[in-house]
């Protein structure tokens, strides 16, 4: 396992590391999600992504049992939780956002459900217009001061309210954010490389990027359409497949065109994916979503492929 440094920061996270969305507390059960997590530590993953609203709550019950069960040492993994969405359903106006009040109560429901004292990382799953930027900020800076949080962060925020927080951070003497959690994949780009670019350079931003198989359209299975049993098939993910149909370009159809150029260089378009992302050198943290012990393997095997992207395959990839 390659470990890298979450831009500025001075922690160091596994370069693959393993979400709980769509799986844990949902599609996987909890004997598999426990191999999962066996199977991510004996490779060298230190890393274990987690939102309040993965499996309204149960995505986090379920990694902090496995954890737990599995005695891994405190100081020896990093765990997140994002908060925004609301663990519950159909939350209630306290129960959503990035109010003080709710970035409190969910942090600390975080931490209760991940069985831990503190959270390694804790995001903003999205932007509040609702909320005064500054109370996110001090509330934030709080949670790190308190002990309870050692770096916090955004996901998918528009650069410019990033930039604002950084700025508000710097005035008061506060602690900024220290990362952002981006979709990044080949089909999904430009907010990474333009939007963010001066965040990465000038501010020394950590990534820890999400979707690197574009929720499995890079894999090549859904070439010959829908197959049955897979995520796109299943009726709870119906919100999924209609944004992947919805681009006017038609996301299935290049990465059908992916997948074939992988194949023609005698690469697994999955691994190939995943070692795209990881060629980036301001991606911190490449979070893997997996519902087999099998799947994990063969994609932490992604490492071995970033060498073999050379000029040549770059330009042929982002051709497409």
């Amino acid at each position: 396992m390659e470990y890298r440094r979450l831009g500025r920061a001075g922690l160091q996270l596994s370069a693959l590391s393993l979400g709980a969305w769509l799986t844990f507390g949902r599609g996987s059960a909890r004997g598999e999600a426990r191999n999962l997590v066996a199977a991510a530590w004996d490779h060298g993953v230190n890393f274990f992504d987690n939102a309040e609203v993965y499996g309204h709550g149960e995505g986090e019950q379920v990694m902090g049992d496995v954890i737990a069960d599995l005695r891994l040492p405190r100081d020896g993994y990093v765990v997140s939780s994002k908060a925004f969405f609301g663990s519950v359903k159909g939350p209630l106006p306290t129960q959503r956002g990035l109010s003080r009040k709710h970035l409190h109560d969910a942090c600390h429901a975080a931490m209760r459900r991940l069985r831990v004292d503190y959270l390694d990382l804790y995001y903003c799953h999205r932007p509040d217009d609702e909320v005064p930027l500054e109370e996110i900020v001090m509330t934030m800076d709080a949670l790190v001061r308190q002990g309870k949080v050692m770096y916090w962060g955004t996901s998918e925020w528009p650069a410019s309210q990033i930039q604002e927080a950084l700025r508000i951070a710097d005035a008061h003497g506060w602690v900024g954010p220290s990362m952002e959690q981006p979709q990044y994949n080949v089909l999904v780009r430009e907010r990474f490389e333009q939007e963010y670019a001066r965040l990465f350079d000038e501010w020394g931003l950590g990534a820890t990027t999400w979707s690197p198989l574009a929720s499995g359209l890079l894999t090549g299975k859904y070439a010959d359409g829908i197959p049955e049993g897979s995520r796109l098939a299943q009726a709870r993910n119906a919100w999924l497949l209609e944004d992947m149909q919805s681009d006017g370009q038609n996301r299935m159809t290049r990465a059908s065109a992916f997948a074939a150029l992988a194949r023609s260089r005698d690469l697994d378009p999955a691994q190939l994916a995943i070692a795209w992302v990881l060629s980036n050198p301001k991606v911190t943290s490449v979070i893997l979503g997996a519902s087999s012990v099998a799947q994990l393997l063969k994609n932490l095997q992604a490492l071995a492929y970033v060498g073999s992207i050379d000029e040549a395959l770059s330009e042929a990839i982002s051709a497409l």
